[in-house]
């Protein structure tokens, strides 16, 4: 990094995370002291919180190069998540880089209310579609290790990742993997108790004005067609060909979806058909029931 107009005697802590919020923030960067606290506990190998318990701890050479390489990267628009290699997710660390979405906190919402739907001590069968790096599939089969859960993605980069994620958190027996299209691979699992799912829904107008970095993640994940309602048209209609009856469908939607999802929803002989909003409050998950 270069330095300062007043250089302080020491690259410290304090002053090498005082220095890099400034940056951040002139150029426009999100939550500019959160990053530079991540990426350089990142590269100390330690908690954010021990940053403050060694806050005049001077940088040795070699870690003020490794943060400055990651300075530059985040300035160009590289995500902190893809930098330092794992987001937090349902309390728990999940390995995040390029070949999935990286994982949001409103997702957690989805987990929520399908854990709802899944009593404990019960059995149940459900899928995951789509999962990405994993983090509604693991989540699910970690809180609820009696219900068997599949999890699909038609891309193989994606599910390599969540396969890493799965040994990490400790491979639970419960959580199987398939490769392919939407609901297609898991004919001989049918029929499912409850169909999950957080598919691409931006349309082409989102798509071009994403944020920086956003453009940093997979397409694929994103993009939903023109509209948005590309797959999630397709997985209402799929849906009811592999659930039981009394089965439920849960999906994420973009903030604009709600009444054409609800109407497709109850076109296709869904009840119990509703539409939740997240924390911002925007409209962020549709459920129905298969009857």
């Amino acid at each position: 990094m270069s330095a300062p107009a007043h250089p302080p005697p020491l690259w410290n802590v304090s002053s090498v995370l005082r220095w890099t919020s400034q940056k951040f923030q002139k150029l426009g960067i999100d939550a500019p002291r959160l990053s530079a606290e991540l990426l350089l506990a990142h590269v100390l190998q330690c908690s954010r919180i021990a940053l403050y318990l060694e806050y005049e701890r001077p940088l040795e050479p070699e870690e003020l190069r490794a943060y400055r390489s990651l300075i530059q990267r985040r300035c160009k628009g590289e995500p902190t998540q893809y930098l330092i290699g794992s987001k937090e997710f349902y309390s728990r660390p999940f390995l995040v880089d390029s070949r999935a979405l990286i994982p949001r906190f409103e997702t957690e919402l989805l987990v929520d209310f399908a854990l709802e739907k899944l009593p404990k001590g019960q059995k149940h069968r459900v899928a995951d579609v789509g999962t990405g790096c994993g983090c509604i599939a693991l989540s699910l089969a970690l809180e609820r290790p009696e219900t068997d859960i599949w999890a699909t993605d038609i891309c193989p980069r994606a599910l390599s990742l969540a396969q890493e994620n799965a040994h990490h958190l400790g491979s639970p027996p419960n959580l199987h993997w398939c490769e392919g299209h939407l609901l297609s691979p898991l004919a001989p699992c049918a029929p499912l108790d409850m169909v999950v799912s957080n598919p691409p829904y931006l349309c082409a107008q989102e798509l071009q004005n994403l944020q920086r970095e956003v453009g940093f993640e997979p397409m694929l994940a994103l993009d939903g067609g023109d509209d948005g309602m590309q797959l999630l048209s397709k997985l209402i209609l799929q849906a009811p060909l592999f659930l039981a009856p009394k089965g439920w469908l849960l999906l994420e939607i973009g903030e604009h979806q709600a009444e054409k999802i609800t109407q497709q929803l109850l076109l296709a002989g869904y009840s119990e058909v509703a539409i939740y909003k997240d924390w911002a409050g925007f409209h962020r998950i549709a459920q129905a029931q298969f009857t």
